[in-house]
């Protein structure tokens, strides 16, 4: 009885000591340096492609092609964007795909649109929703990803989120 309480004792310390080091791993990243000019307005859109400040973002389902808005979320944020809600809109026959501004500054929409390759850009500033810019994928969106995208290679085991799919 005892050797087993020792043996549980054992994993435990194991196990604590595992999630230490992995929390204090994952958190060695570099501290932004502090801006020289906070009041000089810069592109929201780093050299690299990553928004320079998080840019929150809706993305709706407006195509009706199953899994858009989910697609359209993984590229957004792999690229540095904050997605907040993705979902379906309202109707599915749109085609073209729509990036609206909704705090009032087009640079945020235009860097979701770079991405996403939105045709139309526009407007329509909201103070009652908490995000900066909508997305309403069009078909068009979906279809232009289906023509140009190879077929998808088996992933690598440990990739848990292909198994969410």
């Amino acid at each position: 009885m005892m050797q087993r309480v020792r043996g549980l004792f054992v994993v435990s310390i194991v196990l604590v000591a595992g999630a230490f080091i992995g929390s204090a791993i994952s958190q060695w990243r570099p501290l932004p340096e502090a801006d020289p000019n906070p009041t000089q307005l810069r592109d929201p859109v780093e050299s690299s492609g990553r928004p320079e400040r998080r840019i929150r973002v809706e993305v709706l389902n407006a195509g009706g092609e199953a899994g858009m808005a989910r697609l359209a979320t993984e590229e957004l944020r792999a690229r540095g964007f904050d997605v907040v809600y993705f979902g379906n809109a309202d109707r599915f026959d749109q085609d073209s795909t729509v990036v609206i501004d909704r705090v009032g500054g087009l640079e945020s929409a235009r860097a979701v649109a770079d991405v996403l390759g939105g045709e139309v850009v526009i407007s329509e500033p909201d103070s009652n929703l908490y995000l900066d810019v909508t997305v309403r994928l069009g078909a068009s969106w979906f279809r232009d990803r289906a023509e140009s995208e190879p077929e998808e290679a088996p992933g690598r085991w440990w990739d848990v989120r292909r198994m969410f799919r």
